[in-house]
């Protein structure tokens, strides 16, 4: 069920924004599908990641999971 611009949550949303969307996230994990399962770079992402987004969305195992899932679907 998605309802919040495509996501099923407002966290869920903001979390994929800044993932995707801002330069330094991005380059954070961006290479990440040559090299590991999804669920290693959800429990990588987490340990390097701040709490919360600088909108103050938390960085939850199932946001990151649910910003960066598409990109091991290539």
């Amino acid at each position: 069920m998605k309802t919040y611009n495509g996501h099923r949550s407002w966290n869920a949303w903001n979390v994929s924004l800044w993932l995707n969307g801002d330069e330094d996230f991005y380059h954070d994990w961006c290479w990440m599908p040559e090299h590991f399962s999804l669920k290693t770079a959800v429990n990588k992402l987490m340990e390097e990641l701040p709490e919360k987004t600088p909108d103050g969305a938390v960085f939850n195992w199932l946001s990151v999971k649910l910003a960066i899932e598409e990109n091991w679907n290539k």
